[in-house]
Order: C-alpha cells, then sequence, then structure tokens
C-alpha cells in the first residue's frame, strides 16, 4: 500500500465510522485528469446501503478531502456498497469468504500467471489459498492487487 493510499484511508476512515457505517476499503486510481477515489462502505443492518447513505459518506468525506488535500489535481469521488461481487482488501475479509469462488490479479507473476479464478480454501499467515483445477496456490496478500468475489447464481 502506498503512502498516499495510507493517508487518504486515515483521513476518511474515521469520517466512514462516525456516520455510523463500516470502512469496507478503498481504491484510488490515478489517471491524470481522470482519477476516481472509490470508496466502499459496509452496514450491518438489513435494509443494507442506500443512495442516501453513499450520498451522506460522500458530502463528508468531500469535505475532509478539501481541507487536507491528500489528492493533487482533480479526481472523482465514488461512495457505494461492496455488492455482489465485492472486493477484498484485508485478510479478514477473505477469511469471511472461505469457500467462495474468487478471481485475483497479482502485482507480479507467480507461477508464471498473474490471474486467479478458483474457489478460497483458507488463510495462512499473511497468505490466501485458493484451489484452481484442482491445484492449491498460496498467494502472499501483498502481491494481490485485486481480488473479487465471483457472485454464484
Amino acid at each position: 500500500m502506498s503512502a498516499k493510499h495510507t493517508l487518504i484511508e486515515e483521513l476518511i476512515r474515521p469520517v466512514v465510522e462516525g456516520l455510523g457505517f463500516q470502512f469496507w476499503g478503498m481504491e484510488y486510481i490515478s489517471q491524470g485528469k481522470h482519477s476516481v477515489l472509490r470508496i466502499f462502505i459496509e452496514t450491518d443492518e438489513e435494509k443494507g446501503i442506500d443512495v442516501e447513505d453513499c450520498a451522506a459518506v460522500s458530502r463528508q468525506v468531500s469535505s475532509i478531502l478539501d481541507v487536507e488535500d491528500p489528492i493533487s489535481g482533480e479526481y472523482n469521488l465514488e461512495v457505494s456498497s461492496p455488492g455482489l461481487d465485492r472486493p477484498l482488501f484485508i485478510l479478514p475479509q477473505y477469511e469471511s469468504y472461505v469457500g467462495s469462488i474468487v478471481a485475483l490479479k497479482l502485482r507480479v507473476p507467480f507461477d508464471g500467471r498473474r490471474k486467479f479464478k478458483g474457489q478460497l480454501t483458507g488463510v495462512e499467515g499473511d497468505e490466501v489459498v485458493i484451489l484452481v483445477d484442482q491445484e492449491e496456490y498460496l498467494l502472499p496478500i501483498e502481491l494481490i492487487e485485486k481480488a473479487n468475489i465471483v457472485p454464484q447464481f
């Protein structure tokens, strides 16, 4: 995780939690003029996350980011629920979804490949265990660039 990512998370996590939501994670995609800061929020309530929840978090986070100004240049702020194809950011999230099908993309190749799709079978130390075509892979979490649950219908 980059220093900028860590700084932004330290600024917005207390805001999200102060509004009564769980900070699920965030993505910061720097693309010049078209940068995006995407914040995922979650709740324990049965109603889930709705548009008003996202708007409230967006207003509060925007205010903090305007004052602290951790992102140079223009960017779009998006706030949403993680959804059915939720991204996974930290080991406890992986642990919660053991048994699910996940799609992973690595920062660098591991065993000759960067993309894996299979059943999440566990977490061992700092490694995610995934079963792909009857072969088990232990992937260090620091190598995972992006991970999402693959919804099963």
